[in-house]
């Protein structure tokens, strides 16, 4: 049966204006909240949380695929951060630099790591030798500080949580293959886990990593039809290995320079999560990530029985490994129901007396407000049976979305028609940076990859009319 949602009037409309619709979820839901320094937030218990389910998958895939888990130090010596000169180039407008310790100057600053590919590289030129200390395979879970000017709660922020791989290989062939196998990983996790259909590719010269030789990168796409870039992996070369002198000697016996990769996520996903699904009563939490996947909810808890059962209830659902919240405060049903629509939970579970008398409780799924009444019997299973409808219900959703929203474009006119509805527009390029700067120019849109099915590229740059070299998606981005 159908559960009639009533709007929550604590929460802007998406259509009214998606950018304080944003910012409503992130406060009510109490994902986050502001710190006295600008840009940099507090990590509220549940938005933590869903960082955690985030980090659980990925730690283990990390690990599955051979990768160990380190700890850099958070600054980073001036003299140090200097020696890759495209790479400080690239982050130095966004570095904070602390030059006072105690009452002293520091003579040597010390840069907050933006990134921290040096402090990998540093350690690395002293601990491999030879062949036989290749690949290393390291990953850091941190938190990096970068001096954004403009801030928006887990999309861009001053200092941002994230994972970190730094990787030295014996051989280019290795490493490309390491670039290429974690963006698989990531593009696992948009699917399996945050219900997030990615675009996949290479990013163009202009927008690729300072410093890399190659950046791939996965994208999604928001319902106001802006980008948003969530998640990188690059293919470095040897060139911070031979700037860093990190050497080894090679099976041939020869002294070589190992070729590197770096790649990451950050918690730019939760914010990604809240805007593909979330709906005008607040969030949608894909069922795999949600920090509570059942809320058991006592209906007239003053009638006897009826808090015991409830409690019975939301045990049988732990037991059998489900993230379970019993809300048994003496607040009304209506006001938790309201609530726990709004932090996205996606099974509501009912409980009251005629449902004792017959054995049965409400399960309500938070996606599309359908209720159903299930025998106590068989609640569990059938809970396991609606995460994975919810999930695959959320997953179509957003492809359905991503499909609908991919427009062809021969021309500029239909460049800027296409730009103005949202979404991504498909451009057969000619390659050339002054043609992708110009697009930049006059739309605001900007290349967000060079997908790998590159189908057949036929046509000519909408720009400058040469013939086209690579398809690309271009879009307005955050």
């Amino acid at each position: 049966m159908e559960n009639k949602q009533i709007k929550n009037e604590s929460i802007t409309r998406q259509e009214d204006d998606f950018a304080q619709w944003y910012t409503d979820v992130c406060k009510k839901a109490e994902l986050m909240d502001y710190s006295s320094v600008k840009g940099f937030i507090i990590y509220r218990p549940y938005g933590y949380a869903i960082w955690e389910q985030i980090q659980s998958y990925l730690d283990k895939r990390f690990k599955e695929t051979g990768h160990e888990n380190v700890y850099m130090p958070m600054v980073i010596p001036e003299s140090l951060f200097k020696k890759e000169k495209e790479h400080v180039e690239g982050f130095a407008p966004e570095c904070l630099i602390a030059d006072i310790g105690g009452e002293e100057r520091i003579d040597d600053p010390l840069i907050i790591r933006p990134t921290s590919e040096v402090l990998f590289c540093d350690h690395y030129s002293k601990i491999i030798k030879s062949y036989r200390d290749l690949p290393k395979l390291y990953n850091q879970w941190c938190s990096v500080v970068r001096w954004e000017k403009t801030t928006r709660p887990f999309l861009r922020g001053a200092e941002f949580l994230w994972q970190e791989g730094h990787t030295m290989h014996e051989s280019e062939e290795e490493a490309r293959t390491e670039a290429l196998k974690m963006l698989e990983v990531y593009d696992d996790l948009g699917r399996d886990i945050l219900a997030i259909p990615f675009s996949k590719g290479r990013k163009t010269d202009k927008e690729k990593f300072s410093g890399a030789l190659e950046t791939y990168s996965i994208e999604a796409l928001m319902p106001d039809g802006k980008a948003l870039q969530c998640g990188t992996t690059h293919y470095f070369g040897n060139g911070f290995a031979k700037a860093f002198g990190i050497t080894f000697q090679s099976r041939e016996g020869k002294l070589e320079n190992p070729y590197q990769t770096s790649w990451g996520v950050s918690t730019r996903l939760i914010g990604a999560t809240i805007m593909v699904h979330g709906d005008d009563n607040g969030l949608v939490l894909p069922p795999y990530v949600a920090p509570i996947q059942v809320v058991v909810i006592p209906v007239a808890a003053n009638k006897p029985g009826v808090i015991p059962a409830a409690r019975e209830v939301a045990n049988k659902f732990k037991e059998a490994g489900f993230r379970v919240k019993l809300d048994d405060s003496d607040k009304s049903p209506g006001w938790k129901f309201s609530e726990y629509e709004m932090k996205g939970v996606p099974l509501r579970v009912e409980v009251g007396p005629r449902d004792i008398e017959k054995g049965q409780v409400v399960i309500a799924k938070r996606n599309d407000g359908v209720k159903q009444f299930v025998p106590m019997t068989e609640m569990v299973e059938k809970g396991k049976e609606l995460l994975k409808v919810i999930h695959s219900e959320m997953y179509e959703k957003a492809c359905k979305y991503l499909a609908n929203h991919v427009n062809d474009v021969k021309d500029m006119d239909e460049l800027n028609i296409a730009l103005n509805k949202g979404g991504y527009s498909k451009i057969m390029w000619c390659g050339d940076r002054a043609c992708e700067d110009k697009i930049k120019e006059l739309t605001n849109a900007t290349a967000r990859c060079i997908p790998f099915n590159q189908m057949e590229v036929s046509g000519v740059c909408p720009v400058c009319g040469k013939k086209a070299k690579k398809l690309v998606l271009f879009a307005k981005a955050y």
